[in-house]
């Protein structure tokens, strides 16, 4: 038919010989184009046709051919493709081909002469899928196994694996979230813009087809990473992919009691944990969703998971020791506090320890900044604000931020590790005593683990915030979980 078309073009350009033949020739050229894309056109609808019924025989040699991604993929096409593409014979020769030792030889062998040369069960005892899914498996045990390698090194001063910035990348990790309508209804979104902190991950979806929040209930957050990795190669985005349940959110809870901010434009929620949540002042729609992900077993719940079981860590034996005092010294803290890509505070604390007597209403008090002590007062570096965009506007939050906090035990071992947004809240009355420094404000953070309360002061002069008191409440059935102890 192409050639048939073109053969037209051709006799049309022969004609040209003036100026007045050149309409006509041209119309005639058109129609007999048109004729050829309407034959075409035809021959497509039949060739479509013919395919649905060709025989299953001649269906499965030709997706023999196909590799694995192919293969998953094709068959979500139609339910017949599905089951002709769980065949277990096109199967085991992909199976066998990725795991089985490999043979010195050019020749590729058949798919019948693959599952002969096994020595295993005959293939066709196992129900079908069967080998699809041993193959799958085998993958997922592959990426596991790669990850844990790549994240064996750990960084001394924050406890955490060295490398969790490359175990991303090899992995083609991403993240998404499903917002559910009260109806059942879901919608998918998959993250537009990430950045990459000391110890977290900052992920943001935004876009302009959100749906109506006064029909939604719920937003899960999904590590989504490719079913095959390959270290080496191009990750393909449409290729199959694992979604790794991480937290369900309840939309229902953005009310005053979470709010933390606002500008002209957008209120901001903070849901726990790490979630940001954006609203459009004037319709009180979405503008914007930010999570904040803390990079302590990031890699393993983003991807080891299920799309509705949440990864669980694996269970861990307290660690016995003869000491009076044994979990309550020995502490390390790492704490950033940063927003849209600056960092206000980057610090370490060591040897923190504390007493018995500091044991009240379920929490043990660990004082990291003392307010007593000038010498350990700290100043936050820029104004504080936390940076937000969208695909039509941009803003800035003042007084908001992301603090990452990373406390190990005396052994090195991460003990409570967060990241979340927090604000600054105007304190009417000082804890400790009149306000002889300048304007006094709040940040604290809570969750199941222990509280943080911080203190910050406002130089007028230096127009800068010193922070000038820091205590972490740690929970104390934590610590008689992690250490085995009674307190």
């Amino acid at each position: 038919m192409q050639q048939e078309a073109a053969s037209a073009f051709g006799r049309s350009k022969m004609i040209r010989k003036g100026p007045g033949v050149q309409f006509v020739a041209g119309c005639t050229a058109q129609r007999q184009y048109a004729r050829c894309e309407q034959r075409c056109e035809k021959s497509s609808s039949k060739c479509s046709v013919s395919l649905d019924g060709m025989p299953l025989e001649i269906l499965v040699k030709i997706f023999s051919y196909l590799d694995a991604v192919s293969l998953l993929c094709t068959g979500c096409v139609s339910r017949r493709f599905y089951h002709l593409s769980n065949d277990n014979f096109i199967w085991i020769r992909i199976y066998s081909t990725a795991f089985l030792p490999k043979r010195r030889n050019w020749k590729v062998n058949s798919v019948e002469e693959t599952a002969v040369s096994m020595n295993l069960l005959s293939v066709e005892d196992k129900e079908a899928g069967y080998w699809k899914k041993e193959y799958i498996k085998k993958q997922l045990a592959f990426v596991k196994s790669a990850l844990a390698q790549v994240l064996k090194p750990v960084n001394p001063d924050t406890g955490l694996p060295v490398k969790t910035k490359e175990a991303l990348r090899i992995s083609g990790l991403g993240w998404a979230i499903i917002l559910k309508e009260k109806s059942g209804k879901e919608y998918f979104m998959e993250h537009v813009d990430l950045s990459v902190n000391d110890t977290s991950v900052t992920v943001v979806w935004y876009g302009k087809n959100w749906p109506c929040l006064a029909t939604l209930s719920t937003l899960d957050l999904c590590g989504v990473t490719p079913v095959f990795m390959h270290r080496y190669k191009t990750l393909t985005k449409n290729g199959p992919r694992w979604y790794s349940l991480i937290t369900k959110y309840n939309l229902s809870c953005l009310s005053e009691s979470t709010l933390i901010g606002c500008d002209r434009l957008i209120r901001i929620f903070c849901l726990n944990p790490g979630l940001l949540v954006g609203l459009w002042k004037k319709e009180e729609e979405l503008a914007f969703v930010m999570a904040s992900l803390h990079f302590h077993h990031l890699v393993e719940r983003s991807t080891l998971g299920s799309a509705s079981i949440p990864y669980e860590l694996p269970p861990r034996s307290p660690f016995l020791d003869d000491s009076p005092e044994h979990g309550l010294h020995g502490y390390q803290l790492h704490v950033d506090m940063h927003g849209g890509g600056v960092f206000y505070l980057c610090g370490t604390f060591r040897d923190l320890f504390t007493k018995k007597g500091y044991i009240e209403n379920g929490y043990v008090k660990l004082i990291v900044i003392n307010f007593k002590n000038n010498r350990e007062h700290l100043p936050l570096v820029g104004k504080v604000g936390l940076s937000w965009r969208t695909n039509i506007f941009d803003g800035y939050v003042k007084s908001c931020s992301i603090m990452d906090v990373t406390l190990l035990e005396e052994c090195g071992k991460p003990f409570w590790c967060f990241s979340s947004p927090v604000c600054m809240r105007s304190a009417t009355i000082p804890s400790y005593g009149s306000n002889f420094l300048g304007q006094t404000y709040y940040v604290d953070y809570k969750d199941a683990e222990g509280k943080v309360h911080m203190e910050l002061v406002w130089i007028e002069k230096t127009e800068e915030y010193f922070i000038v008191s820091l205590v972490l409440y740690l929970s104390v059935a934590k610590i008689n979980h992690w250490f085995g102890t009674e307190y």
